[in-house]
């Protein structure tokens, strides 16, 4: 029988660096990882349930002329207010933590020799799946750099940016729950040095 498996969640704003973490994780540990958001995005062409939510809650626009759902079009509808995210949230939360769990029970019962299971979900906390971790690292940055960063990597508007940081909780309440605190404000190889003290202390 193999050693238990740690579950790890790793949480904290976007543009924070969650993904940096945990490929800087992948290359040091076996690791099996899940993203939340990359379920997000799967979910809403094979979810039956998800698709026709969307559909009737955003409306025909957000289809693409074979009926694929659109998902720029999609963004850029939910990301004009506060009450549009937390309608997609409504809609997809409980499917994203079903595949969650699922992808979780599946590699422990094929008893792979994963160091790791890594969930990298920007909204952790919120949705109750940090109560399925062993511990959370919250990856937090200042506002300015989370400002940029998503500048760069998503190329949206100020407005959109606003909206979505101001839907995902503050650092104040989600350190309550966090185990391991990781300010990334610098680069790269700052990260991966914190990265590696970390589970140089865990040895």
């Amino acid at each position: 029988m193999n050693k238990k498996i740690k579950i790890i969640g790793v949480t904290g704003k976007s543009g924070s660096g969650k993904s940096s973490l945990c490929k800087i994780l992948c290359s040091h540990k076996k690791i099996f990882l899940i993203s939340a958001d990359k379920i997000a995005h799967e979910i809403i062409s094979y979810n039956k349930n998800v698709y026709i939510s969307l559909v009737k809650t955003f409306g025909v626009e957000i289809l693409n002329d074979n009926f694929s759902i659109n998902r720029k079009k999609l963004s850029d509808i939910v990301f004009k207010s506060d009450e549009n995210i937390k309608k997609i949230n409504f809609i997809t939360h409980e499917a994203i933590i079903f595949e969650i769990k699922s992808e979780i029970e599946t590699v422990l019962s094929e008893n792979k020799n994963y160091d790791l299971i890594v969930i990298d979900a920007p909204l952790l906390i919120e949705t109750g799946s940090n109560k399925i971790c062993d511990e959370v690292w919250l990856v937090c940055a200042k506002k300015n750099l989370l400002e940029q960063r998503l500048i760069l990597r998503d190329n949206i508007s100020q407005d959109k940016i606003n909206i979505r940081l101001k839907n995902q909780i503050e650092f104040d309440e989600a350190k309550k729950f966090a185990d391991k605190i990781i300010y990334n404000d610098g680069n790269l190889i700052d990260l991966e040095n914190k990265i590696k003290k970390i589970l140089g202390s865990e040895k």
